[in-house]
């Protein structure tokens, strides 16, 4: 049973215990054929469905890889490798995976995972839709609950596991919100071994090209051919800080000529603080009361330095 305390570490499950033979034609019945209108997302490697299992009624996310893109393949190893590997409250559950032939006679690879019912963080920080935009914003406290799901995550893949894993691509969209709105870190497509990464000297090249998708969140030094680390995935959680809190991402046409996310934070620093935080954030603290705002207007400065 999954605890839905903050305070929980793990998962009673082990995912040693996965059902490794869910059929394709399952997968196309609870997504009703792959739906284009129960499509939720899409990224470098595959697209994701929302579907509901037949038989039990229980609502799934079906990650299904394109094996047309190069790399894909690795990544569905890579991505099953590291979740067998991992149980923790704050990592993406995944419920079964599959490996079977699709209608056409082709390959077809997927993972199913529990279902996140409030997106991503992406979809919170950045709302697309103007009319959502109104229900679709995160006061303080939600925000820095987020920050400590996130870091959970990243602890227990850095320091819990029994070999250190590197996710390597650490986003907000990468970072889903269940029913309460806890984070759970996913995709890890892209992750590593930190034991494996040491000993393979053309990891950096791979790495270098596989990571051009999330420009803006991977630190400097492995677009210059430097070898994955935890440092990495800690740079990464810094930059996905900075953009909750000021509601800008890394890539915001306002960053040239030599300004980052980095330095115009840094800027700020140590009086203007407010100057560069999310305005609805802003809005936010100073409905809660003066008192409240100055409190919370502290901890904006911890983070943010």
């Amino acid at each position: 049973m999954l605890k839905k305390s903050r305070e929980g570490l793990v998962t009673s499950r082990s995912y040693k215990d996965w059902k490794l033979g869910v059929s394709y034609s399952q997968l196309v019945e609870s997504t009703n054929g792959f739906l284009v209108d129960n499509l939720i997302g899409s990224g470098s490697f595959g697209s994701v469905y929302k579907g509901v299992i037949p038989s039990d009624g229980t609502v799934v996310a079906v990650k299904v890889l394109n094996l047309q893109q190069q790399g894909a393949s690795k990544s569905f190893n890579d991505e099953c490798k590291a979740l067998r590997s991992v149980r923790h409250i704050n990592l993406l559950k995944i419920i079964t995976a599959c490996s079977s032939i699709d209608n056409h006679g082709k390959d077809f690879k997927s993972l199913v995972f529990k279902f996140m019912p409030n997106g991503s963080l992406d979809s919170w920080l950045h709302p697309r839709d103007e009319e959502q935009s109104p229900s679709k914003r995160l006061n303080f406290m939600q925000r820095l609950n987020i920050a400590i799901d996130v870091a959970s995550a990243l602890d227990n893949l850095h320091n819990h596991c029994e070999t250190s894993i590197v996710h390597c691509d650490l986003k907000p969209s990468n970072v889903l919100l269940d029913e309460d709105m806890v984070a759970h870190v996913g995709d890890f497509g892209l992750a590593r071994f930190l034991l494996e990464a040491s000993n393979d000297p053309s990891l950096s090249q791979t790495m270098s090209s596989q990571l051009k998708g999330s420009i803006g969140y991977i630190p400097p030094e492995y677009g210059m051919g430097g070898q994955v680390s935890i440092q990495g995935d800690v740079y990464s959680y810094g930059i996905l800080l900075l953009e909750m809190f000021t509601g800008k991402t890394p890539t915001n046409n306002m960053f040239i000529e030599g300004l980052s996310i980095y330095k115009f934070a840094a800027m700020a620093l140590p009086n203007h603080v407010m100057d560069v935080v999310d305005p609805s954030l802003v809005l936010d603290l100073e409905a809660d009361g003066k008192n409240k705002f100055a409190d919370q207007s502290h901890c904006l400065r911890m983070y943010i330095k």
